[in-house]
């Protein structure tokens, strides 16, 4: 027996030793401290221990012996108060799933010293792991809290009005703050049984039997589930090529590759379920590489060949303009596989529903592309299949395909019970797609002012064992490949390699991290041969409007590439050891795609709910539709309320990918708060009890390839120019970055998501990397180099706009995105700078944060 407490109250427990972590959540019910990785790497579950901070996932029960544990829970009134406040104020909560930790980890600092430095919350938090906010937000709301708590000041409680333009706490800060909000693991319904998938021990392997015997003598073990239970075994995002489930006598294609899923009592005895099941392979040499892939005798991953797709891109005539240019730079660059890193492991909660239907509680990134491929695989009308969207602890592009949703439809529908499907850590890691690798050979030929002339680049994109987004993301590496300069002759052809590696996805600039650091670093070269600068070079071929773009396009009147070079120049100069890289990104599909947004506007009980899908997994869009509709309609914060993403109340938004949610559902609420302010003209809110309007905007661009003179491929573009400053011991010393983005809609969201992008570019440039050995994953959470609040320098913001505005959403462009793709070529030059070692390849080696890898 175990006696100790928790929040003041007395506890006794008797039962077999296990984590705190696990009690607490699943004993307790206590589930504001959150599960990131149980490995004590990330900082999400930490708790404190008779006043010294520590993390619930490393302490067994048996160590707490008349010791008192204090949760998010038990925080005072008066802390409560202040702390929620001053992080919601700050715009410290985006994704919200480290914050009740980092909460923790500030308390264990003020506890002790009400007058700490930056330097000492740096340290303080150094245990947290935030893959949203660049941490910067979270140490001025910890310093604001130091304020409150020093000086006795009392928490405004005046109620804001939501408009654009300016400071504006996000809608659910305060709940995520104090660990109210629930995410999908935080679901408790009776009954509950967990399922978890046997997964592929060989990146290729034949299946030759699955032998669940000793699984299915354990006690808790209730059901396994294989192919043959699945009515359609094929699904994927938008090719359907990854299966369920493995089939016995068919052929893995990644260690990630579900066998079959077992579905058990208890979510503490599951894993030992799992490996009880055993199953017998007749391994086969897996395709590790692009190159080995490519060879005629390699064998096929899928059955049309080891080739997802192929882009072909041409504009002008490059071939011409590369005979007679007086400058011609070519390179070969190369960028690896990186990790998400969100802060909250996949995890779904599936119910059955009504006759033969199923309700999937999730943590994705589209309620409705999770729809879609569940009623594919079931082969059930969409009317059956009801999703509902639990807060998203970070996606960042990792949450848009199916990894937990599926399974855990499936097992509840076969089952008719409840059933939790959740990732560990590892398991995250070993799954879900990553950020594709890149080989890009890039030709550059310029005149002899420095005028770029043409740019030829060759894209190979390893986009893994399944298709995942790798065909749209070689698209956009290869529309974007021309950055944002000003010039005619342009030629892409990029492929998209299928190997037997993790597959490659969505992730947070979409291809255009990767043909973004070629193109700048290539920029450099120009401008050493010449005798120019690197600021000089960038803004003599920066774009201004009514250039043609290389596209073909005409860039608008809100383009503001120009202004952010304008913006950063002062820095740039400040330093011989400051390194320069400009970027842009698309807002929405484009290219001919159709995407809509949409909503629905509903007053009920005197309130205003606003009703989208747009599913927000930290970006804040909730917010964004709160103030687009508090502009239009001049409505107070307490007469809206934002719903929860639900297939059976909000509309289809599209998915949160492609920077597209703040314009195309921004816009979609504007349309439709314009028929509600046209309505308040001649009846009150009361008045209209019951009446529902509808918003919807749908962009109308031009195919990839269109023939037009001047082809609309994207109908908004965000630009950025970044400065990285090195000391003189090639550390960082500062960033600065300035943004267009059009209207600005919420400062504290809109320069906490700069700052987040930046530290992970940073990250990107210098530190992170995915090791996989032999197709096998070499690296845990805690080893993938992500930067913690000591390692971030000082970052400057600066938000700027193009000469005018585009017409949609308020002139609103989108950032989620944008600050991620400059990041690491501005790393790339200032160590160029700073020691004349060019180099073309991510991470950046000998560097201060990476020494060169042995050869």
């Amino acid at each position: 027996m175990y006696a100790f407490s928790v929040n003041g109250n007395p506890i006794t427990y008797d039962g077999n030793d296990k984590k705190l972590l696990r009690f607490l959540r699943e004993d307790l019910n206590l589930t504001g401290t959150k599960d990131g990785c149980s490995e004590g790497a990330c900082g999400t579950c930490t708790i404190l221990v008779d006043g010294v901070k520590m993390k619930a996932c490393a302490i067994p029960l048996s160590r707490l012996e008349g010791k008192s544990v204090i949760t998010i829970e038990g925080l005072s009134q008066r802390e409560m108060d202040v702390y929620s406040y001053c992080f919601a104020e700050a715009g410290a909560v985006q994704c919200g799933y480290c914050t009740p930790g980092m909460i923790i980890s500030a308390k264990s600092l003020l506890d002790k010293n009400l007058n700490p430095t930056l330097e000492e919350v740096q340290k303080a938090i150094k245990g947290n792991i935030c893959r949203c906010t660049g941490y910067k937000k979270i140490e001025e709301a910890i310093l604001l809290a130091a304020e409150f708590f020093r000086d006795h000041l009392e928490v405004p409680h005046q109620e804001e009005e939501p408009r654009l333009d300016k400071r504006y706490q996000r809608v659910d800060a305060k709940a995520k703050a104090l660990g109210q909000g629930l995410y999908a693991d935080d679901i408790r319904i009776p009954g509950l049984l967990h399922a978890k998938a046997v997964r592929s021990a060989f990146p290729r392997a034949k299946v030759l039997d699955i032998d669940s015997s000793l699984a299915e003598k354990h006690p808790d073990f209730v059901h396994i589930l294989t192919s043959d239970d699945v009515p359609h075994n094929i699904i994927g995002h938008i090719k359907q090529d990854w299966p369920v489930f493995i089939p016995v006598g068919s052929i893995t294609r990644y260690t990630g590759d579900a066998i079959c899923l077992v579905v058990g009592k208890s979510a503490e005895t599951i894993e030992e379920l799992i490996s009880l099941v055993k199953v017998s392979y007749e391994v086969l040499p897996p395709v590790l590489t692009m190159e080995a892939a490519l060879q005629d005798t390699a064998p096929k991953i899928h059955e049309d060949g080891n080739i997802l797709s192929i882009e072909h891109i041409k504009r002008g005539d490059v071939d011409e303009a590369l005979k007679h240019a007086k400058h011609v730079i070519r390179k070969t660059y190369s960028t690896p596989y990186t990790e998400h890193a969100f802060m909250e492991p996949e995890c779904a909660v599936a119910v059955p529903e009504g006759e033969d239907g199923v309700l999937v509680h999730t943590s994705g990134q589209s309620i409705y592309d999770e729809q879609h491929e569940i009623c594919h695989m079931l082969q059930l009308p969409p009317e059956k299949v009801h999703c509902h969207s639990m807060l998203v602890g970070g996606g960042f592009g990792g949450k848009e395909d199916m990894s937990v949703q599926h399974h855990a439809a499936l097992a509840a529908w076969v089952l008719k019970q409840p059933v939790k499907v959740k990732l560990s850590r590892q398991e995250s890691l070993t799954v879900h797609p990553k950020r594709h690798p890149m080989e890009i050979d890039l030709t550059t030929a310029f005149d002899e002012q420095g005028r770029i002339l043409a740019m030829r680049a060759i894209i190979d994109a390893n986009t893994g064992a399944y298709a995942s987004l790798g065909g749209p993301v070689l698209q956009r590496a290869c529309t974007h490949a021309s950055g944002p300069y000003n010039f005619q002759n342009f030629e892409v052809v990029g492929r998209a390699i299928y190997t037997n590696l993790v597959p490659a996805g969505a992730f947070r600039g979409f291809g255009v991290t990767q043909s973004c650091f070629a193109v700048e670093a290539n920029m450099n070269l120009v401008a050493d041969t010449l005798g120019l600068d690197y600021y000089e070079i960038r803004r003599l071929n920066a774009l201004k409007p009514g250039d043609t773009m290389p596209n073909g396009q005409i860039a608008s009147e809100d383009t503001g590439i120009i202004e952010c070079l304008e913006a950063v120049k002062d820095a740039y100069y400040s330093s011989p050891r400051a390194g320069i890289a400009c970027g842009f990104k698309n807002s929405g599909l484009g290219v001919g795609f159709p995407d809509t947004g949409r909503c629905i506007l509903s007053v009920e009980k005197g309130k205003v709910h606003i009703r989208t899908s747009a599913a927000c997994m930290g970006q804040g869009v909730a917010t964004v539709c709160t103030q687009m509709l508090g502009q239009t309609c001049s409505l107070k914060a307490d007469q809206i309320i934002v719903e929860d993403p639900d297939t059976r109340r909000t509309p289809d938004s599209g998915t949160s990918t492609a920077s597209r949610q703040s314009v195309f559902t921004g816009e979609a609420v504007k349309r439709a708060s314009l028929l509600l302010k046209d309505a308040l003209k001649t009846a009150s809110l009361e008045q209209l009890e019951g009446r529902e309007f509808n918003g919807e905007y749908t962009s109308i661009t031009d195919p990839i390839n269109s023939k037009k003179e001047h082809p609309v491929s994207h109908v908004a573009y965000s630009y950025s120019a970044q400065v990285v400053i090195l000391d003189e011991e090639g550390k960082l010393e500062k960033v600065v970055a300035a943004c267009d983005v059009g209207q600005v809609v919420n400062h504290q969201a809109l320069t906490g998501q700069v700052e987040g992008g930046v530290v992970m570019g940073l990250g990107y440039g210098l530190t992170e990397d995915f090791p996989i050995k032999d197709g096998q994953l070499a690296v845990r959470y805690g080893t993938l180099g992500l930067l913690r609040s000591t390692d971030v320098p000082p970052i400057e913001v600066k938000l700027v706009e193009g000469p005018g505005k585009h017409p949609i959403a308020y002139g609103v462009k989108g950032v989620g995105e944008l600050t991620t793709i400059p990041t690491a070529p501005s790393c790339q030059n200032a160590y160029f700078r700073y020691d004349g070692n060019f180099r073309t390849s991510l991470p950046l080696e000998d560097t201060a944060y990476r020494k060169k890898k042995k050869a």
